[in-house]
């Protein structure tokens, strides 16, 4: 088999949302088709893949460097041992090939958008669900059929009272998520602490609220913040300050005892075990949301996963940010904690396949070749444009 192409395109996902950091008025993702000339069903194989939310799309750095690399390739360098499926890791070996280390920034994203598409084709080749194919090859070979999502949401917005911002929620838990987040830190803490108040009044036992800061404070305000929310109970406190800031994310830890929750702007194994060995973060309580899309994709994530193993880390405790079927896949397939979910926003990219609901904070797994892309109508309709 063979590479025959690999196509981006940049779609807007645009958005009056904020969060505590940017707003989302001109953002954009980068799709990627990676076509090979293995023939299915009387259609060739196509791997789909795209970046996750908050980062924008690279398709320059794609046509530059990183897909020529890999079309340039020889083509026995990128195969498995069988000659008949494609290597994800030689893949990657390729797109990465006179690349510095260090510098972890947006050129992740793009490799980690690429690799998607490289393993939805591999597992299509394979004739398996992805979940499937990384239980055999990397876990027990018996996947979790039935995974954790909570729904993520709580955006500021223009005009967004106390009362919209209630509807919201319940219409996440109306849906069967038992844990949504909100944003935090995009006003002051009074008005943070009412739209707290406001959530928690119309959740029932058994649901809870996770809050997202994403990256906003300093030393001063996350610690100010840790102080209040303490009373809460919350399902987890997120990205207080700076996701480098290593020794502010431990002291933030060692003055708030119940659950944080970091990662997703961390985009290498590096920077990874720099959080591990220096954040004082705990394997008892604390979340880690490294996110495959944006960080060099799942052959980095999976050497990710060998390091928190390394230091004593469960995959238990990992709940990937992106809210995309990869790390569903993931989760199911290597014993993940759960995944992000965007029930409303960042269509048609977020929300699952067609006819895959939430039950008791749980969705099940459908059985579709690859990532199962093809089985969410509205998303498919914008790949198979690309990818034929």
């Amino acid at each position: 088999m063979r590479i025959l192409d690999i196509r981006e395109q940049t779609f807007p996902i645009s958005s009056p949302i904020r969060n505590a950091y940017i707003d989302f008025s001109r953002m954009t993702l980068s799709l990627v088709a990676v076509v090979t000339d293995v023939v299915r069903d009387g259609r060739p194989v196509v791997g789909y893949g795209f970046n996750s939310n908050g980062r924008y799309g690279q398709g320059a750095m794609m046509r530059e460097r990183f897909i020529p690399r890999v079309l340039e390739a020889d083509l026995v360098d990128l195969l498995d041992e069988t000659g008949d499926n494609l290597d994800p890791a030689a893949v990657w070996r390729a797109m990465m090939a006179n690349e510095k280390p260090g510098g972890h920034g947006e050129r992740s994203v793009a490799v980690g958008t690429i690799d998607m598409a490289v393993w939805d084709a591999t597992a299509k080749v394979a004739g398996q669900p992805l979940f499937q194919l990384l239980a055999d090859r990397y876990g027990t070979g018996e996947p979790d059929r039935e995974v954790f999502v909570y729904a993520a949401g709580g955006y500021y917005y223009p005009g967004k009272d106390l009362t919209a911002l209630q509807e919201e929620m319940r219409g996440y838990t109306d849906r069967g998520y038992t844990v949504v987040k909100m944003k935090i830190g995009g006003a002051d803490l009074d008005t943070d602490r009412r739209r707290i108040e406001s959530v928690l009044d119309v959740l029932e036992p058994g649901q809870r609220l996770a809050v997202d800061a994403n990256g906003r404070f300093d030393r001063e305000t996350a610690l100010r913040y840790a102080e209040a929310l303490a009373g809460y109970d919350l399902f987890w406190y997120e990205e207080p300050g700076d996701p480098l800031d290593f020794a502010l994310q431990a002291e933030v830890a060692h003055a708030y005892q119940p659950p944080l929750a970091t990662g997703e702007n961390l985009f290498s194994v590096q920077d990874a075990r720099n959080l591990i060995r220096y954040g004082g973060l705990r394997p008892d309580r604390d979340w880690l949301q490294f996110d495959c899309a944006l960080s060099y994709g799942l052959v980095e994530y999976l050497r990710i996963l060998d390091m928190l193993g390394e230091h004593g880390w469960s995959p238990a405790r990992c709940i990937p940010h992106g809210g995309h079927q990869m790390s569903l896949n993931i989760a199911a397939g290597l014993g993940l904690g759960g995944n992000e979910s965007y029930p409303d926003l960042f269509q048609p990219f977020g929300g699952f396949p067609d006819g895959v609901a939430v039950e008791g904070g749980y969705v099940t797994m459908p059985e579709l070749p690859g990532i199962g892309f093809e089985g969410k109508r509205d998303l498919y309709s914008l790949m198979e444009q690309l990818g034929s």
